[in-house]
């Protein structure tokens, strides 16, 4: 049995995932205090559009898992596909703009935040964390999620079970941020501002998105028999599975292009950033 309570009834029903709800409140909550004690020292501390850009990405989280799209990614492919674009590629990255860990902490209860403070600054946990973030192994965690997440088996465990449903999601969710996190840079990563390189992650980042997406929609076989389980005739779910595939690889290229047109920018706009930044890392003298 599914870990949720029906809102209605009927195949297009919503859904209210207790477990995942109480956590969105209590997160928007503990953000909303400490970006608003943030804002008390400084109203320039957080922008409120940075508040927006969290609150967003948590409400498309909520949505993304309670809407009908949770359901219907069981039947169709192309709604498996919408889950796992907005989970990866929208509302991570629109947590990480909230500038999410500066809030939380301000909005937590000092004797938590003290008691974890102290337990992240015990060896090794500051050093596996520096390793988390750095690009390669960003790209190669989300790459491969992406992966494992699409082989037919792994999908049709995904969508019969529901606690394998739930780590799918959670991978997308987790991975994603994975991702994001040396484009954005939120504290506490030092800011050190764009690099070509951040360019260069993005578009090979398009690459495996786009090998999948494009053996998907060229295939002339159902890659996915779980979804012929569901009644459709072997026609229409080539037809979604080409459509999922053409879903991924259009929306996959227009976010990946606007970031990196958006980081392009800064770096020829502001060159400097660029200098700075190899100087930093001891590259020029």
């Amino acid at each position: 049995m599914a870990p949720h309570m029906h809102m209605h009834n009927g195949s297009g029903s919503w859904e209210c995932p207790i477990g995942l709800t109480v956590v969105v409140v209590l997160v928007a909550l503990v953000y909303l205090r400490g970006w608003l004690q943030l804002r008390g020292f400084s109203s320039n501390a957080i922008p409120g559009w940075r508040g927006v850009c969290f609150l967003s990405g948590l409400a498309l989280t909520w949505i993304t898992i309670a809407s009908p799209i949770s359901a219907g990614d069981e039947t169709m492919l192309t709604l498996h596909m919408v889950q796992h674009l907005l989970l990866m590629s929208v509302a991570s990255p629109l947590v990480l703009l909230g500038a999410p860990l500066m809030s939380l902490a301000h909005g937590l209860p000092p004797e938590l935040v003290r008691m974890a403070t102290g337990l992240l600054r015990r060896a090794p946990v500051p050093q596996l964390g520096k390793a988390l973030v750095q690009p390669v192994v960003c790209w190669v965690t989300a790459t491969v999620t992406l992966a494992v997440w699409h082989v037919p088996a792994a999908l049709t465990l995904s969508s019969q079970s529901a606690a394998w449903h739930a780590v799918a999601h959670t991978s997308f969710l987790a991975t994603g941020l994975l991702f994001w996190w040396p484009v954005v840079q939120p504290w506490p990563s030092m800011r050190t501002g764009p690099s070509w390189s951040l360019v260069l992650y993005l578009f090979l980042a398009m690459l495996p998105c786009d090998i999948l997406a494009g053996f998907l929609v060229f295939s002339e076989r159902v890659v996915y028999p779980v979804y012929l389980e569901s009644g459709s005739s072997a026609l229409s779910v080539l037809a979604d599975q080409q459509f999922a595939g053409a879903l991924m690889w259009t929306a996959v290229t227009i976010i990946y292009l606007v970031a990196g047109t958006f980081l392009a920018t800064e770096l020829l706009v502001f060159p400097g950033h660029e200098n700075a930044q190899l100087a930093r890392n001891g590259k020029v003298a």
